[in-house]
């Protein structure tokens, strides 16, 4: 901000390294998710050796890179809600939607992996005992309903739960697949059936992961939150009495929970005496914290003409 006119006031919770972020309220619940994937993944993996279950053995694959990926939701809350610092003023708020991006990517290539092998089953197809698959299936089905509904509500909150709660639905969708494959060998010997499950697991992670990829996308390229109407924004601020004009206005996420605002506002030069700035800010915070899900915000007020005398990338 330049001297004289600019006036600058926030407003709302401190940065999420102060108060939390939205999904440090879940860390005990991604642990139980954690222990509970763990559990099956050892169960899946014995169960495959047994059986030579591709099926089994993808959602295994797929149970591994689940507990890496909700081992890194947890490590991203820890480092999320360290305070923020002299260098790092937000801390490391963001560490959530960059685990959020990593799960994608992991999500990506374990369908892509499962796309492949299943292929070549079903061009090679191999014997598979469906009662001992049966009851694995079942079991990793069992357990991943149980972290469902633990990271039921989280889910909504968090980027970064979300990613946690995504893989652990494409593992209950799988062990669910699993568990119809086997049934189908058992009654009708039709051994391909455990690749086209398997190709099922590949094509149920897909499209959710690419959604969630958007949205980690969306954060990190600092786009408006998708519950926040810009143009109603800008409306709400130019009915306020004494404002002319506004510009330079932006709403961007840092990470889930914690939406932030920005924006200069021209101010009719009669109201930037003393009291006249205090009342126009506080008038400008209730519009915000009434109207929409934005409470963190930054005004700059300045008299009409001022933007002309602003550097190049003030714009």
């Amino acid at each position: 901000m330049g001297a004289g006119h600019d006036h600058g006031h926030s407003h709302g919770g401190p940065p999420a390294g102060v108060s939390g972020t939205a999904a440090a309220a879940y860390k005990g619940r991604l642990r139980i998710a954690l222990g509970i994937t763990l559990t099956i993944l050892v169960a899946e993996i014995v169960g495959s050796a047994l059986t030579g279950s591709l099926a089994l053995l993808a959602d295994a694959g797929h149970m591994a890179t689940d507990a890496v990926g909700v081992s890194m939701a947890l490590v991203a809350i820890h480092f999320a809600n360290r305070p923020p610092s002299a260098r790092r003023t937000y801390g490391y708020a963001r560490a959530e939607i960059l685990a959020a991006l990593l799960n994608c990517l992991l999500l990506l290539g374990v369908g892509g992996f499962i796309l492949v092998e299943a292929i070549d089953r079903l061009i090679t197809p191999a014997p598979v005992p469906g009662g001992t698959t049966v009851i694995f299936g079942l079991v990793g089905l069992v357990a991943n309903l149980v972290s469902l509904a633990v990271l039921m509500r989280g889910q909504k909150e968090s980027l970064n739960v979300r990613g946690a709660f995504l893989e652990v639905l494409s593992d209950a969708l799988g062990s669910l697949a699993v568990v119809v494959s086997a049934l189908v060998i058992m009654v009708t010997g039709w051994t391909q059936a455990d690749p086209v499950a398997s190709l099922l697991i590949a094509v149920m992670i897909v499209p959710r992961t690419l959604k969630l990829l958007r949205e980690a996308l969306d954060v990190l390229l600092e786009a408006a939150p998708k519950d926040v109407d810009m143009a109603e924004v800008r409306a709400h601020i130019m009915a306020l009495p004494g404002v002319e004009d506004l510009h330079d206005l932006h709403v961007w996420t840092i990470t889930s929970g914690m939406p932030v605002l920005s924006a200069h506002v021209v101010v009719d030069p009669a109201r930037l005496d003393s009291a006249g700035q205090e009342k126009m800010l506080h008038e400008l915070q209730g519009c915000l914290g009434e109207h929409f899900a934005v409470e963190h915000c930054t005004f700059q007020l300045e008299p009409s003409g001022h933007a002309a005398h602003e550097a190049r990338l003030c714009h």
